[in-house]
């Protein structure tokens, strides 16, 4: 049976998600915040229009009856609150609840449950944001939860680590240093295409879960993904630093990620709403993503 799928926020993720949504033969529309992206993706095949969710004045939702919304929109950047999902909500509210989706899918972040000092997470695990960025994934969560439960709508929180695939890894950060793997903390990872099963599944499961952690469950230290990025793309492994320098040569923003570690339990992605990885470790999904761009030279 044909679905009615949209897609608020069409960026990397959702444009794969997109075609692989159109490739199940589900019926599907896209929103993005510019006009000049919704004419290239109308272009590729994808029915696309505009929604500017930080000038929601003059914006509206179709008739979301019967539908599930993936909504892939960041957070506003500053700030402790996401004004974005405000808006997205007020604009819930002006529909009749005849119209209101049946389930929306909310890609978070793994950011929101903070440092764990290295130790495994699981989905029962309390958030502990320790920064603005990941205070702004809770607010949206907690935001859409409570709206979803006043108006009685399925909804499901996909929360995801480091996103890498096709066209999206870090050679160009390579000159950078990086920490000593001895010190490095834990990070964590998911291909795109692994992340679009993920949501596929997260629309369609019939009794979902609230949250599902959405990782490969091989997590490494962030200097292990740079030098593996690295020797699959034939360059030099970058330059590591202890912390110690790393307070003086890095940003106050890189130094907020090296100050959590964590490893993310998938269990619940695996055992429950049943994502077969096509790539569980980072050396298949690198090989994949360089095949890739060999084959785009």
């Amino acid at each position: 049976m044909n679905e009615n799928r949209i897609i608020i926020g069409c960026g990397y993720v959702g444009q794969r998600l997109a075609h692989a949504e159109m490739s199940a033969k589900n019926q599907l529309k896209a929103f993005v915040t510019h006009a000049d992206k919704a004419q290239r993706l109308s272009q590729e095949g994808i029915d696309c229009a505009v929604l500017d969710l930080d000038d929601d004045t003059n914006a509206s939702l179709p008739n979301l009856s019967n539908t599930v919304v993936h909504y892939h929109v960041p957070p506003t950047p500053s700030g402790k609150v996401d004004l974005r999902i405000k808006h997205f909500i007020n604009l819930l509210d002006q529909q009749p609840s005849a119209q209101h989706p049946k389930r929306i899918v909310l890609m978070s972040t793994t950011g929101v449950y903070g440092n764990a000092n290295g130790d495994w997470v699981s989905e029962t695990a309390p958030t502990n944001p320790q920064t603005d960025r990941a205070q702004r994934r809770v607010d949206a969560e907690q935001q859409l939860s409570t709206w979803c439960q006043q108006h009685n709508i399925e909804q499901v929180t996909l929360r995801v680590p480091g996103i890498y695939g096709p066209g999206r890894t870090p050679e160009a950060r390579l000159s950078n240093p990086v920490i000593n793997s001895n010190e490095a903390p834990f990070s964590n990872r998911i291909h795109v295409d692994d992340l679009v099963t993920a949501c596929l599944r997260a629309a369609s499961i019939d009794t979902p879960q609230a949250v599902y952690n959405i990782n490969d469950n091989q997590p490494s230290t962030m200097t292990d993904y740079f030098n593996a990025v690295a020797d699959h793309a034939g360059l030099p492994r970058p330059r590591a630093i202890s912390i110690k320098q790393a307070k003086v040569e890095l940003s106050a923003g890189m130094l907020s990620y090296l100050s959590e570690s964590r490893r993310i339990d998938n269990t619940l992605m695996s055992e429950h709403l049943g994502v077969h990885l096509r790539f569980p470790t980072l050396a298949s999904g690198l090989s994949h993503c360089f095949q890739d761009k060999d084959r785009s030279n």
